[in-house]
C-alpha cells in the first residue's frame, strides 16, 4: 500500500473544486461536516459504560469520542515525526502528517456513530433478538400466497449481517446513506475517513475470529457492498486493513481502558487500595523481562502520584493521584503504540500484520497495563450489579422495539395493507431513512426490499439515544 493512495481525498459524491474561496483541506471540511452533525451530538446522551448516569464526570459515547479523536492526532503526530526522521518510507511527503493528524482527529469523532443506546450491550441485544426471532418470521405477499420464511427470501449474506450486527458497520452505513446532508451520500466523506474507520474489511460470511485481526468481525452491510468495493479500489488497500485504522484502533483502546478505570473509581465500583493491589497482583504473575519492568515503573507512578497528593493535603488523594495517574499511563501508551507502529511498519503497509491477532500494544512496555486495565474494569465496573440490572431492563426495551418495529416494516412498502397499529409504528421513523430505504429499493427484489426493510428498523433504533429509548418504550406500553 502507498500513501498517496492510501490518504485519496476524493469522496464519492464528486464536485467541482476549481474557483473556491475555501482554503481548508478536504479533511478539515470532514470535520466541520461531523461536529455538525445531529448524528454526532446524539452521542451526548449515549451510554460508554454506565447507561443513563447523572452524574456530570461519567463520560459519554461524545466525551469519549472526543478523547479518543485527540489521542488518534496526537498518534498520528508521532508516527509521522517518527516515519520522515527514520526514513521509513521514501513515498511519505512531510505535508502528510498533517493530512493524518487530521484524517484520524475526525475517524476518532466517528468511530462509535453508528453504535446503538445502551454501549455495546445495544450490539449484542440487536444480534440475540435477530437470532431468536428472525428464522420464526414469515412473509406472505398476498392472502392467496402461501407464508414464505423471511429467511428464506434473504440471501445468505443478508442474513449474517443481522446476526452478526456491529456499530463499527453501521458507522460506515450512516455516515456514506442515512445522515441525509445533500441527497443519499450521507456525510460525503473523503475516502480515506472512511477507509481509516473500517476496522474490518471483510463481510459478514468472511468473520473468522481465530485468524488475521482484520476477519474478527464484519466491516460492512451487504447494502454498502458496492461503497466497500469503490474505496479498496481508490485507496489500494485491496482487502487489507488501511495502516490507520491500526492508529484509530489503538487510540481507542487507550481512551477506554484507561478512562473505564477513572469512571469506576469515581462510581464507587473501585477504590485506590484495590486498583493498586490489583496491579500489583497482576505484575507478580508476569514473566521476567523488559515488558513487566516497565509495568513495574507504571504501578510505581501511582503510589508516587499518591505520595504527592498527601503532600499538598488534597481532601481527595486517592481520588487524585489516579486522575493524574491516568493521564501518565496514556502518555505511555501513545509511545507504546507509536513504537509498534514503526517496528512492524513493513508489514503493516504490505496487510501482513495482524495475522495472530496482533494490535499495536502487542510486544511493546505498555501491553501487559493494557491488558490488566481491561481485566479489572470488567470485574469491577461491567459486572457490578446496578450494571446487569440495567442491561437487562435494555434488553427487554429492545425487544419490544424490535418486535413492535420489524413487525411494522416487514410489510411496509407491499401491497399488503399494514394495520392501524403497523402505520403508525412506521409514521415514528426517520423520513430520512425511509427515503433513503425508498431511493435504494427502486429496482430491487422482493428479497432485497425486505432486507432494506430489516435494516430500516434496526437504522432507526441505532440512531435513538438512550433517553429516547427508555422514553419511547415507556410511552408505547403506557408506563407512567
Amino acid at each position: 500500500m502507498e500513501w498517496k493512495q492510501l490518504l485519496c481525498d476524493e469522496r464519492i459524491r464528486s464536485f467541482k473544486k476549481s474557483g473556491s474561496s475555501d482554503l481548508r483541506s478536504e479533511y478539515e471540511k470532514d470535520y466541520h461536516r461531523i461536529i455538525g452533525s445531529a448524528s454526532f451530538r446524539r452521542l451526548q446522551d449515549k451510554t460508554q459504560v454506565f447507561p443513563l448516569d447523572k452524574s456530570d464526570f461519567i463520560r459519554t459515547r461524545l466525551t469519549h469520542s472526543m478523547e479518543v479523536s485527540s489521542f488518534g492526532k496526537s498518534l498520528g503526530q508521532n508516527i509521522s515525526q517518527r516515519i520522515l526522521k527514520e526514513k521509513k518510507d521514501a513515498g511519505f511527503l512531510p505535508e502528510y502528517q498533517g493530512y493524518i493528524c487530521d484524517i484520524l482527529q475526525c475517524a476518532g469523532l466517528l468511530h462509535d456513530i453508528g453504535n446503538p443506546p445502551f454501549g455495546h450491550f445495544g450490539e449484542t441485544a440487536i444480534r440475540d433478538w435477530f437470532r431468536q426471532n428472525l428464522p420464526k418470521k414469515t412473509f406472505q405477499l398476498s392472502e392467496e400466497d402461501a407464508p414464505v420464511p423471511v429467511s428464506e427470501m434473504l440471501n445468505e449474506q443478508m442474513k449474517q449481517d443481522f446476526y452478526h450486527f456491529e456499530g463499527n458497520t453501521q458507522a460506515l452505513r450512516l455516515v456514506t446513506k442515512l445522515h441525509y446532508l445533500v441527497d443519499e451520500n450521507g456525510m460525503n466523506l473523503t475516502k480515506a475517513l472512511l477507509g481509516t474507520i473500517i476496522k474490518y474489511p471483510v463481510s459478514s460470511l468472511d468473520i473468522k475470529k481465530t485468524s488475521h485481526i482484520k476477519n474478527k468481525k464484519m466491516g460492512y452491510y451487504y447494502a454498502e457492498r458496492k461503497i466497500f468495493e469503490d474505496l479498496q479500489t481508490s485507496l489500494g488497500t485491496d482487502g487489507n486493513r488501511h495502516p490507520l485504522a491500526f492508529v484509530l484502533e489503538a487510540a481507542d483502546d487507550i481512551a477506554y481502558k484507561t478512562a473505564d478505570i477513572e469512571d469506576a473509581v469515581k462510581k464507587g465500583c473501585i477504590t485506590y487500595d484495590q486498583l493498586l493491589e490489583e496491579l500489583k497482583l497482576a505484575e507478580e504473575r508476569l514473566p521476567e523481562g523488559r515488558r513487566k519492568e516497565a509495568f513495574h515503573k507504571m504501578v510505581d507512578g501511582l503510589e508516587y502520584r499518591y505520595k504527592r497528593a498527601k503532600e499538598r493535603d488534597l481532601q481527595n488523594a486517592k481520588n487524585n493521584a489516579i486522575q493524574n495517574w491516568v493521564v501518565y499511563v496514556q502518555g505511555w501508551m501513545i509511545n507504546a503504540a507509536t513504537d509498534c507502529f514503526i517496528w512492524h511498519y513493513d508489514e503493516i503497509m504490505d496487510g501482513s500484520y495482524g495475522a495472530h491477532g496482533e494490535d499495536l500494544f502487542s510486544g511493546t512496555d505498555g501491553e501487559y497495563m493494557m491488558e490488566a486495565l481491561g481485566d479489572i474494569a470488567f470485574r469491577y465496573a461491567f459486572q457490578t450489579k446496578p450494571i446487569l440490572k440495567l442491561e437487562i431492563a435494555a434488553q427487554s426495551i429492545f425487544d419490544f422495539l424490535l418486535d413492535k418495529f420489524t413487525d411494522a416494516a416487514i410489510y411496509f412498502d407491499t401491497d399488503r395493507k399494514l394495520t392501524e397499529v403497523q402505520k403508525k409504528m412506521m409514521a415514528l421513523v426517520s423520513d430520512n431513512y425511509i427515503a433513503i430505504y425508498r431511493h435504494f429499493a427502486a429496482g430491487a427484489d422482493e428479497g432485497e426490499k425486505l432486507y432494506l426493510r430489516l435494516l430500516l428498523v434496526t437504522d432507526h433504533i441505532c440512531g435513538m439515544t438512550d433517553s429516547y429509548a427508555k422514553r419511547l418504550y415507556q410511552e408505547l406500553k403506557g408506563i407512567d
